[in-house]
Formats: C-alpha cells, sequence, structure tokens
C-alpha cells in the first residue's frame, strides 16, 4: 500500500530520497528532523517499511500528512532492506535517488553537498558521501576500530566510504546493475561491487556526511556479524570474507598445535598475529580519531575481545547458512 498526502511544498532538488526502515519508532523522529533541516531540500522522500512491529509506520503516516513530498510504501510481506530500496526507487519519480538508512542522523548541508558534487561533474552516475561515527561510549569507540572501515584519500579529499547510507545515484547506473540483491545484509556491498565492475563514473563530497551509530553492545554487536555472514554465504560470496577470514586464522593454529606438541614459546605466534592485527586497525583509524593518540591496555584488549568475537558470530553464521543450503539440497 503507498500513501502519497501532502500540501503545498517549498523550494527543492530533483532528487527522490529513498529510506528502508522496519522497527524504527525509537529513532525515526530524530532522521525526520534531520531531513527536514536540509538546507537543500528533497523534491520526495520515499519511506519503504520492512514488516515493522512497532509505532514506525504511524509515525511516518501522521509526518506524511504535514508533508506533502512523503511517501510510505508497506512492502506486502515484509521485505530486506535490499527488496525495500528497490521498491522505494521504483515508487520514486525522479531520475536522480539520494540513499541513507534509518537510524541515520543527516548534517544539514548532506544532499545539498551531494548535488553539488554532481552539478560539477555531471558526467558521474554515482556521487559517494562520507559518514562519521556517532560514537556515545567507550564499547562503540573500540567497535569503530575494531571493524569500522578508516578514511581514506579520494580524489576531494578525505572520506569514509563508498556507502549506500551517504550517496547519490542516477537511475540508470541503478538500472544498468540490476539494483540491490533481496538480502537482510550486504546487499549494499554487493550492490557498490556491482557499480565498480560496470565501470560508473562515480564522484566523491567527502563534506556530505551522515553520522552513523554503531551497536552498542555486545549481544547485539554479535548478532549483526552473525546476521551479515549468514546473508553473505547464502549468497555464495564466503570467497569476499569468510574464506579471507580462515586463512587469516592459520598461524593462530599452527602456534597452537606447536604449542601442545613442542613448546609453549609457540604462543607468542597467535599472540602476535592477534597483537598486529590490533596494531594495524588502530593505526588506519589514528589520523581521524582524537581517542587513538594514546590507547590504553583497556581500549586495546577490548578491540582485540571485539575483533576475535566478530570472528566467532561470522563463523557460527557461515556454518548456519552451509547447514541451511545443505538441508535445502535434500529437500
Amino acid at each position: 500500500m503507498t500513501t502519497h498526502v501532502g500540501h503545498e511544498a517549498g523550494a527543492s532538488i530533483p532528487i527522490s530520497l529513498v529510506i528502508p526502515v522496519r522497527d524504527e519508532e525509537t529513532s525515526i523522529g530524530a532522521l525526520l528532523a534531520t531531513i527536514d533541516a536540509q538546507t537543500a531540500q528533497p523534491d520526495e522522500v520515499v519511506f519503504v517499511d520492512g514488516g515493522s512491529s512497532d509505532r514506525t509506520v504511524e509515525i511516518l503516516r501522521a509526518h506524511a500528512e504535514r508533508d506533502p513530498r512523503c511517501t510510505v510504501v508497506e512492502a506486502e510481506g515484509g521485505a530486506t532492506p535490499g527488496r525495500g530500496r528497490n521498491l522505494g526507487v521504483a515508487a520514486a519519480r525522479n531520475d536522480w535517488v539520494a540513499m541513507t538508512d534509518a537510524g541515520i542522523r543527516l548534517e544539514p548541508t548532506w544532499l545539498e553537498r551531494l548535488w553539488a558534487a554532481h552539478l560539477a561533474d555531471a558526467a558521474a552516475e554515482v556521487v559517494y558521501g562520507n559518514y562519521e561515527f556517532d560514537l556515545r561510549s567507550f564499547f562503540e569507540e573500540c567497535a569503530a576500530v575494531a571493524y569500522g572501515p578508516p578514511k581514506w584519500e579520494t580524489p576531494a579529499g578525505r572520506s569514509r566510504g563508498p556507502t549506500v547510507v551517504s550517496c547519490l545515484v542516477h537511475r540508470r547506473a541503478y538500472e544498468a546493475v540490476g539494483g540491490f540483491v533481496d538480502l537482510r545484509a550486504g546487499e549494499d556491498e554487493m550492490f557498490l561491487t556491482a557499480l565498480d565492475g560496470a565501470g560508473t563514473r562515480s564522484a566523491w563530497a567527502p563534506g556530505a556526511t551522515v553520522w552513523w551509530r554503531l551497536r552498542p553492545d555486545v549481544r547485539s554487536n554479535f548478532e549483526r556479524f552473525r546476521s551479515y555472514s549468514y546473508s553473505y554465504a547464502m549468497a555464495g560470496r564466503q570467497a569476499h570474507w569468510q574464506h579471507r577470514m580462515a586463512r587469516g586464522y592459520v598461524p593462530v593454529a599452527v602456534g597452537l598445535v606447536l604449542a601442545g606438541v613442542h613448546s609453549r614459546r609457540w604462543l607468542l605466534l597467535p599472540a602476535a598475529t592477534v597483537g598486529s592485527r590490533v596494531g594495524r586497525r588502530v593505526a588506519s583509524h589514528r589520523p581521524d580519531m582524537d581517542e587513538l593518540r594514546k590507547p590504553t591496555p583497556a581500549r586495546l584488549a577490548l578491540i582485540a575481545a571485539l575483533l576475535l568475537g566478530n570472528d566467532v558470530a561470522a563463523a557460527l553464521g557461515w556454518w548456519q547458512a552451509t547447514a541451511a543450503k545443505r538441508a535445502a539440497a535434500r529437500v
């Protein structure tokens, strides 16, 4: 079901903002406020609800009654983020589509800077913005280092990405790669990989920033990686993540075996492997995170624990996907 409600809107740019949502009752208000605060307003905003069981749709409908740009699409039977984005693009009336996620806060100039980058390079069919970590605890600071991508030098300056949560895509590029895969996790990376493989011309807008909140505790963090790994393995993309992860543990396994049959000194090999990994993560984030200027033992220990815990979660998701595929093959 699609709801179009509204009254006369103010000046806007020809962009449709597409956002998949599900059970975002506690965070959707903050996102709506940052959309309303944009210095350049989108021509329309398309929310696609993937099957919320809370008040998300109710809140969005109430907002749509006050805002003529707002469209609420309720996916029949629910929807993954991948299918939700596809439904949103299909419902959008503009060729240029901006994308972000629920649980995100947009800087006021986010859309204006994405559009400015497009105007500066009209041949580009995708513009990538930047995202920053919305860190609210010591745990989240360590999580950002453990698995958050660091910034790197783009042609327009240092930025974190590319990412679907901060981008502007032309419909031609979207259709050329067939849109998003119908998955709950990993669909964004697959879409970006497809764009790159198709030779899509891209531009960068490092100042077009959104703020992303990481998982705030061990349990939700573990579940995120298990689910993400499960989706990756179900899509047959183990070589892009799980296989590389497994190869990284070869020195650890060798050290443990040799420690058991030869000398405990071989335990230095797995310790050095983990320590080197932590060191690389810290070094990659140090230029952009003040918290890492003097890393403490507690911080380094938690980063190491998160790295190992995330790998355990990924291994579990991989095993569950393998078991699911085998069960399906027997039917």
